[in-house]
């Protein structure tokens, strides 16, 4: 039912966990794709080959989300090979342990400007393009961080805070230019950022108890609501949080 066949993607953060299960997601529907990667080549080169298994051309690009030039060298890469941007996934990330009181002001900033003001950058150089085209969707993976809080990771619960906010003040900005921006919230999910705790089995059973669904969620469990935004079936839509987290943390 849900089809991208002729829409054109472009997914930051598409080596691996989260992003690269999106990438071949949104493939399998029908898209075209294009992401970023900044270190991990041979992952991006593994998400390329699984995009390319499902029939759709893909293109990867290296960059820095959280550098203005690499942002519209990326964006001006893809307009040039495929002439359009029909959806973008904000997805690239980083998550990293900081005690207040010891984190530092590099720290803040690194988490601060990949999570956030990447996501900021990508958005201010793709609605042009959206406008243009009469429309497109914007979808940003935020945090059950970003709701709540999270101890010992304030600068990464700030920045997805940050993400949950700017989500709804451009749901309600561009909606009526046909630009639909919603985010999805993931809590727990097996990745490579998250793999050093779930490895810990004390710390993995603490996390499942407040888990109602009993387990740790899956890259392709926050890949489908995040087609579902990027689909025609959400077009009504606007500014919303979608929670993906297995009834951990419930916010209306």
């Amino acid at each position: 039912m849900i089809t991208l066949l002729g829409k054109v993607v472009l997914i930051t953060g598409g080596s691996r966990g989260i992003g690269a299960a999106v990438a071949t997601m949104m493939a399998e529907a029908g898209a075209t794709v294009a992401f970023t990667y900044n270190a991990d080549k041979a992952g991006a080169q593994r998400t390329a080959h699984r995009v390319a298994r499902c029939g759709s051309e893909c293109l990867i690009i290296q960059a820095d989300v959280s550098k203005s030039d690499d942002v519209r060298r990326t964006v001006k890469t893809v307009l040039g090979h495929f002439g359009r941007i029909d959806i973008l996934i904000n997805n690239a990330g980083v998550w990293k342990r900081g005690r207040m009181g010891k984190m530092t002001e590099a720290q803040w900033d690194e988490t601060l400007d990949i999570n956030l003001k990447g996501t900021f950058l990508f958005c201010n150089e793709v609605v042009p393009v959206m406008r243009k085209q009469k429309g497109g969707k914007i979808v940003n993976i935020a945090s059950t961080a970003g709701q709540r809080g999270e101890p010992f990771y304030s600068h990464y619960a700030a920045s997805k805070g940050g993400a949950i906010a700017l989500t709804k003040a451009l749901g309600a900005e561009l909606a009526p230019e046909n630009i639909i921006v919603n985010c999805v919230s993931p809590g727990w999910v097996h990745t490579d950022m998250t793999a050093s705790v779930l490895r810990d089995r004390k710390q993995l059973r603490d996390i499942k108890k407040v888990i109602p669904r009993g387990r740790v969620g899956t890259p392709e469990e926050i890949a489908g609501p995040v087609l579902f935004l990027a689909s025609d079936l959400s077009n009504y839509i606007v500014g919303a949080v979608l929670n993906v987290n297995g009834g951990s943390v419930l916010f209306g």
